[in-house]
């Protein structure tokens, strides 16, 4: 039975889960404080193995981001994205003081905009919101 559980996952098995899907390595220091500085962490087990993860990160009063939600392909199109997504969600949404406004933002993976807009979320650039944007800080 697919079980899920808050702020459990190990370094091992965040590193491993992202290994599986090939994003970019991080050292065990990264991981760590990655996850230590996480709002929440939500993974999802399957006969006690992580078959999938997620996180926020943010403030917890004006933005909040979904970060490293990982599902690898073995688990894909089985529901367990949606059930950890739902399961942010409602995290965040407790944390919004009544009669704000919170963000709940993202950014996705190429060829994935569909999995997040089918979750109520808007794909930018709009109108009013320009496009998303990142700046890689590293030594050279």
């Amino acid at each position: 039975m697919l079980e899920l559980r808050v702020n459990t996952i190990t370094v091992e098995e965040y590193l491993k889960l992202r290994d599986r899907v090939g994003w970019k390595k991080l050292s065990r220091e990264q991981a760590q404080k990655a996850l230590e500085n996480s709002l929440i962490t939500v993974g999802a087990y399957l006969a006690d193995q992580p078959i999938g993860m997620g996180r926020i990160v943010g403030d917890g009063a004006v933005v909040c981001y979904v970060q490293d939600l990982i599902i690898p392909p073995q688990a894909q199109r089985l529901g367990v994205g949606t059930m950890i997504l739902n399961r942010l969600e409602e995290f965040v949404e407790q944390l919004r003081l009544p009669g704000t406004e919170m963000m709940f933002d993202l950014m996705c993976a190429k060829g994935r905009e569909l999995f997040y807009t089918q979750h109520g979320f808007l794909a930018r650039p709009t109108e009013t919101l320009g496009p998303g944007m990142i700046k890689y800080l590293r030594e050279d």
